[in-house]
């Protein structure tokens, strides 16, 4: 008498999620979630605002928030949930722009003084310093001033003031890895495209989270100041500009969009730390 034996089923075993993802606190979560909505109405603004941001209603003027209006309207009429709203594409493309602006500058500034060393060096330290020693708020103001209000003098008066990482590259060449690499008689091009470029662009990942946010916080004082983005153009720190007239009768008109301002940089700062985190525990492993 045979036995036949029973078929053997495979084993599934459970998907092995990355080890970061059991490190995400619920402040992470959060702010995902926001910077994930912001994204949205960048995107397709529609899908979250059935009404357009020039809308204009007469007959809801100064209206508080309710169930119909849940930022209230402006004194024009205008929902301020759909200024909200299509005013994210503005303000992002700013903060993005200038932290992008930033970057580039920093990387050319900071690869150029930290690998050239000498006089190059010394310029572009001194010229960093002179740079330094001017509040980035009031070189935005004297640019802005200089050649007018748009989107784009904004863009680039915010990004200017952005610190350079021109002491990361010191840093990371005059490292014991470097020094190593460099006894063992390899190629200065290969040195610094396997070891100081990797390395000292590390950082940059977290600087581009809290520059983006710092960037939109600059913009929207700029704004405040009558020297942003003009009207009737939703963009949040022009939100905050238009209703400042309205405060004492409209205090959403200064509430809202400052809350939506405050809540997306904190997102992004608290993202930023986070992947900082990550990253230090990467190389400590």
């Amino acid at each position: 008498m045979s036995t036949v034996a029973p078929p053997i089923r495979a084993v599934r075993r459970p998907l092995a999620l990355p080890r970061w993802v059991h490190e995400i606190s619920p402040g992470v979560a959060l702010a995902g979630l926001f910077v994930t909505v912001a994204v949205v109405a960048v995107v397709a603004p529609s899908a979250l605002s059935p009404q357009g941001p020039l809308t204009i209603n007469l007959g809801d003027t100064l209206a508080p928030p309710s169930l119909h209006h849940l930022f209230g309207t402006d004194q024009s009429g205008r929902d301020m949930l759909a200024r909200v709203i299509y005013g994210a594409r503005e303000s992002l493309l700013i903060g993005l722009g200038a932290t992008a602006l930033s970057m580039s500058i920093a990387i050319m500034l900071g690869f150029a003084g930290g690998l050239a060393g000498g006089w190059i060096d010394a310029v572009i330290g001194r010229s960093i310093e002179v740079m330094f020693a001017l509040p980035v708020l009031l070189l935005a103001l004297l640019i802005v001033s200089v050649f007018g209000q748009s989107a784009v003098t904004e863009l680039v008066a915010v990004g200017i003031g952005t610190r350079m990482i021109r002491g990361q590259v010191l840093a990371v060449r005059h490292s014991a890895y470097v020094e190593a690499a460099s006894a063992l008689g390899h190629p200065y091009s290969k040195i610094v495209r396997r070891h100081i470029f990797p390395n000292a662009m590390r950082p940059i990942v977290v600087l581009i989270t809290l520059g983006v946010g710092q960037s939109i916080v600059w913009a929207s004082g700029l704004a405040f100041l009558g020297l942003g983005v003009p009207p009737p153009a939703p963009e949040w720190g022009a939100l905050l500009d238009a209703g400042r007239d309205y405060v004492t009768q409209a205090w959403w008109l200064e509430v809202t969009p400052g809350v939506v301002i405050v809540l997306f940089a904190l997102s992004l700062t608290t993202i930023g730390r986070f992947v900082q985190k990550q990253l230090e525990g990467g190389v400590a492993k």
